[in-house]
């Protein structure tokens, strides 16, 4: 399995500069690196003296690059998803539409690079695979959606099965499949079915992936600017709702400070310094990124205790709201809302109560 390896800051930080030298560090090290850029313009290409395409080339050792086109993305997803409605469905009715006409909705562009990412990752042929994103929300919530995603089927799987519409569709369900379908189903439940069970599969795998730091990491870019480390500090709170773990901090182009490195405490910090011409100084800057594993983990659960430790640095009690509308529990903070999908011992216990203590939230149960 590839370690994806991601960078979070605010624009105009270095964050692109940063993750081309760690992809050079990496490569240098003797790992098979992929660096996937979705930046459509040419920026990239000239920091790389290569112009990219849509399909994986080598630009060093050990090194490829490849640009998540989106609309290729596009094309090629939808030809997959041709095959699979030939295979499930007796008339397919999607086969007289063509990738190369369908135009990108907003939001397309992350589950479209996220899937990409994915499918590099399962073909083997890479050991890391550093993704250069936008680095702000929209990155979080592509990396969260496998989260979200599987969220959403858990919860309206429930409330579908307890309407009267899914009581009074279910006996119709199996004679209806049976005349559609290429497959047969053995019940009623619509969500228990082979195609929904690859769906909750592919979820799964990415919620595990995205929580397991030796899978995937995350680094905060920031210079000096107010702005800049204020916008770290969202990120980093932001990231522990969508289970990613950030390993460090890289300080880029200024030296380390007591006050910034209290600020982000207990994480790392790392001055880089600024590139001029050789990439080797920025590339011995960097960390050791299989440390990452050493850095606060966003969730701890213990069922002995019965409460849960949520990481949230960067928020105070204020801007962070806990509900409790069913089996789980909602805390959302800044702009990011995350469901607890909480283990057996603890699952249906009303919260007893919670605290805000040294960067975490203690839910007791």
């Amino acid at each position: 399995m590839a370690l994806i390896l991601t960078f979070l800051g605010k624009g105009g930080t270095g964050r692109s500069t940063i993750a081309v030298a760690a992809a050079k560090q990496l490569a240098a090290q003797g790992k098979r690196v992929l660096f996937a850029a979705q930046d459509p313009t040419p920026a990239i290409d000239l920091l790389l003296e290569t112009a990219l395409t849509a399909d994986p080339q080598p630009i060093a050792a050990n090194l490829q690059a490849v640009k998540l086109y989106s609309t290729v993305l596009l094309e090629r997803s939808w030809e997959e998803l041709k095959k699979l409605e030939a295979q499930y469905l007796r008339s397919p009715f999607f086969k007289a539409v063509y990738g190369q006409e369908l135009g990108v909705l907003p939001g397309m562009d992350s589950a479209l690079a996220l899937n990409a990412i994915r499918e590099y990752e399962n073909s083997g042929s890479y050991d890391v695979i550093v993704y250069d994103g936008s680095g702000d929300s929209a990155t979080l919530r592509m990396l969260g959606m496998p989260e979200i995603l599987s969220w959403y089927v858990r919860r309206f799987r429930q409330v579908f099965a307890d309407s009267d519409l899914g009581k009074t569709i279910s006996p119709f369900v199996q004679p209806i499949a049976s005349a559609v379908l290429n497959v047969n189903w053995s019940s009623g439940d619509i969500f228990s079915q082979p195609a929904a069970a690859q769906v909750n599969n592919l979820l799964e795998e990415g919620r595990s992936a995205v929580a397991d730091p030796n899978r995937v990491i995350a680094y905060l870019v920031t210079g000096t600017d107010p702005g800049a480390v204020a916008t770290a500090q969202y990120l980093w709170g932001s990231a522990q709702q969508v289970g990613l773990t950030i390993g460090g901090v890289l300080l880029n182009q200024a030296q380390t400070t007591e006050t910034l490195e209290s600020t982000f405490a207990p994480l790392s910090m790392r001055s880089i310094p600024i590139k001029q011409g050789d990439w080797q100084p920025i590339m011995s800057a960097l960390p050791d990124f299989t440390q990452a594993t050493q850095a606060p983990r966003p969730i701890r659960i213990d069922t002995a205790e019965r409460k849960v430790y949520l990481f949230l640095p960067g928020f105070d009690k204020k801007q962070v709201k806990l509900t409790q509308y069913g089996p789980e529990v909602t805390i959302e903070a800044g702009d990011q809302r995350r469901n607890i999908f909480l283990p057996q011992q603890l699952s249906g216990r009303p919260v007893s109560g919670a605290k805000f203590q040294e960067g975490y939230l203690i839910i007791s149960f």
